[in-house]
C-alpha cells in the first residue's frame, strides 16, 4: 500500500536542465490539473515558478503555488 502522504520524487526540466523535486502525491495531482488548465506542461509552469522564487526552495514554492490557487477557489 502506497502511503500518499511521503514525497514522491519526480524529474523536471528547467532551462535544459534535469532537476528532481520531491512533492506529495496531492501536490502533483493538483499542480498537474493547475497546467493542463493553463494550457501549460508540468515543466513550463514549474519552470514560471522558478524564476519567481528567490530564495526558497522549488519544492516550496511549487506547494505554496498550489495552495494559492486552492484558496483562491
Amino acid at each position: 500500500m502506497t502511503d500518499h502522504r511521503r514525497p514522491v520524487k519526480r524529474s523536471l526540466t528547467l532551462k535544459g536542465h534535469r532537476t528532481s523535486v520531491s512533492l506529495e502525491d496531492i501536490f502533483w495531482k493538483e499542480f498537474k490539473r493547475i497546467a493542463d488548465a493553463q494550457g501549460d506542461t508540468i515543466n513550463g509552469l514549474a519552470a514560471e515558478i522558478d524564476a519567481a522564487r528567490g530564495d526558497i526552495g522549488l519544492a516550496s514554492a511549487i506547494r505554496i503555488f498550489v495552495l494559492e490557487r486552492a484558496l483562491e477557489n
